[in-house]
């Protein structure tokens, strides 16, 4: 196989949506931005396991059950299993190879960070190959990407210095809204494709507006937790939070209006967006 083609399969512009709730975590549970020394090897084969070795065997299950909508779809026509340039058994071959390297990887960041590498990988599983297939399960599609996304990355970070039962519930809620109010738009950029396969996604069930309707009012409760948060002085006492503020309306607005007409693209400007006051906050955090 082509390195450069399983580069393109493990889509790397998704890798930072791992390191970035694994990051926050991190930093939520030592108060540092840095990691220690002693930490260095751990946080580094966190980073792996979460940037290419995940995604590879996420992107290379999904590839593999997906070709039947990936051929109808003009977004993947370029897909490397679509052009030929992959087989279904070399996607097999790189699924098995990412999930051993990430299990093996995984023992150096901890006995904890291996149990969620392993959740993680049996969510990928269960998310591409039949006869669950989750992603076919509207609201369990959701659930899923949420859970790993929001709730089990943050965690993977945190774990990395702290038991995982001291995890703030309050931050698990609030993983789960954002990370769910950005997963229903996916669904609809490709119903079309979706539906013409047979494929029941949440946005084939509920329509490409309910989806929108849904993933805004996710974003708004995500935002009003964030906002109450700050201004309470749950996590950080702090004497301002004028720029979480003013960013939170912004971000409503800034939602509302990419996720009307999504793309992996513009959905990459919401995530990009919230992490201006998530910074903000990890600053006052760590400075605390």
């Amino acid at each position: 196989m082509d390195r450069w083609v399983v580069l393109r399969l493990t889509r790397p512009w998704f890798w930072p949506l791992s390191w970035a709730g694994a990051y926050f975590g991190m930093v939520v549970a030592t108060g540092d931005p840095v990691p220690a020394r002693e930490a260095v090897p751990a946080t580094v084969a966190a980073a792996v396991v979460l940037g290419p070795l995940v995604w590879a065997w996420v992107f290379a299950l999904n590839d593999l059950h997906d070709l039947p909508s990936d051929r109808r779809n003009p977004r993947k026509a370029t897909a490397p299993l679509v052009t030929g340039e992959l087989t279904p058994a070399d996607l097999r071959r790189c699924a098995r190879w990412s999930a051993v390297a990430a299990i093996t990887l995984a023992t150096v960041a901890g006995s904890t960070f291996f149990v969620g590498t392993v959740i993680v990988l049996v969510f990928g599983w269960l998310y591409s190959v039949p006869p669950i297939r989750l992603k076919t399960r509207p609201g369990a599609d959701v659930a899923v990407n949420a859970i790993v996304v929001g709730v089990v990355g943050p965690l993977g970070g945190w774990s990395l210095s702290r038991p995982v039962l001291d995890y703030p519930p309050v931050l698990a809620v609030l993983g789960l809204l954002l990370a769910a109010a950005l997963y229903l738009p996916t669904t609809v950029i490709d119903h079309v494709a979706d539906r013409t396969a047979g494929y029941t996604t949440a946005a084939v069930r509920w329509t490409a507006a309910a989806c929108y309707r849904a993933g805004l009012g996710l974003w708004v409760a995500a935002n009003a937790l964030w906002l109450a948060c700050c201004h309470l002085d749950v996590f950080v006492d702090r004497d301002s939070w004028l720029l979480q503020t003013v960013a939170a309306p912004l971000l409503v607005l800034v939602y509302a209006a990419v996720a009307r007409r999504p793309s992996i693209p513009r959905l990459a400007v919401v995530a990009i967006a919230f992490a201006i006051p998530a910074a903000d906050f990890l600053l006052a955090y760590s400075l605390a």
